[in-house]
């Protein structure tokens, strides 16, 4: 698929190769305030991130359940996750604040008040939309919606994204329950791809572990070990590291600089190669 491969070379490229230049611009310029805004964008992305994570976790299970939504239910459903998400981020950005992440201060915007106004009015009537459909698809299967999918949905549209700062601890755990929420369908779908290779039942060749079970739980378990072992390189060890050998202005940028760029550049590549790998479209996940 021509398109797809498109879609690859851009989240997989193209997206890196700008964020890169923009880290290293303003690293290098020493303009703190320009490279404060990438926190800003990784809120943003975030959102369109849970949105789709939502959404798609609701086609999951009422594709298991047998409960499938039509076109114009789908068309409700996406609208109302992306203007509940573009009101959320306009909100957080009502006025110019300085916030900080990992010491390095990132700024709002002030977005025009009109604008807040129409996405409060697009947000709550798509709301009301989506309670009405749901409903109604309710009356019409005899009292049963998929029901796992609609939890996530919702808890990805207004716990997460919403009223995500109602709490500053709350704020802290979204990203753990995002990610296990993340992880139950990764862990699915290795799982089945390692079942379906030819030696998936055989036993391990080394007898000690056999105790873990066939080849297939041992490949998954190694799929997770090497996903640990890269996240704590990424997100810790690694920008750590940088932040000791690499000489840059601490008064400027604080001390932990390459912190502050693993953490936005990873989330935010993740986000864009998610909106590609799991897509309908894509074979490998079809």
């Amino acid at each position: 698929d021509k398109n797809l491969q498109v879609r690859y070379i851009f989240a997989g490229i193209v997206v890196p190769l700008i964020m890169g230049g923009f880290f290293a611009y303003g690293s290098i310029a020493g303009n703190a305030r320009l490279l404060g805004y990438a926190g800003n964008a990784m809120a943003f992305f975030v959102g369109w991130h849970y949105v789709k994570q939502g959404y798609g976790m609701l086609m999951v299970d009422a594709v298991l359940k047998r409960r499938f939504f039509n076109e114009q239910d789908k068309k409700v459903l996406l609208f109302n996750g992306y203007a509940v998400w573009l009101f959320a981020w306009l909100q957080t950005n009502a006025v110019i604040t300085e916030r900080q992440f990992w010491g390095l201060d990132y700024y709002t915007f002030a977005a025009p008040s009109w604008v807040t106004n129409i996405a409060v009015f697009a947000a709550a009537a798509s709301t009301a939309a989506t309670v009405v459909m749901l409903i109604n698809r309710w009356r019409k299967h005899g009292g049963t919606l998929p029901y796992n999918g609609v939890v996530a949905y919702v808890v990805s549209l207004y716990a997460w994204i919403l009223f995500v700062r109602i709490n500053p601890l709350w704020l802290l755990v979204v990203p753990a329950l995002h990610s296990l929420q993340y992880l139950a369908v990764v862990w699915r779908y290795q799982t089945n791809v390692e079942r379906d290779r030819s030696d998936a039942a055989t036993e391990p060749e080394f007898k000690v572990l056999s105790i873990l079970g066939p080849m297939y739980r041992l490949r998954v378990l190694g799929f997770i070990i090497v996903g640990g072992i890269l996240g704590i390189l990424g997100f810790w060890l690694v920008p750590i590291a940088l932040s000791v050998l690499v000489p840059y202005n601490k008064e400027v940028f604080g001390s932990s600089l390459f912190l502050f760029i693993a953490w936005i550049f990873i989330n935010v590549h993740h986000y864009f190669l998610d909106n590609v790998m799991w897509r309908r479209g894509n074979p490998e996940v079809s």
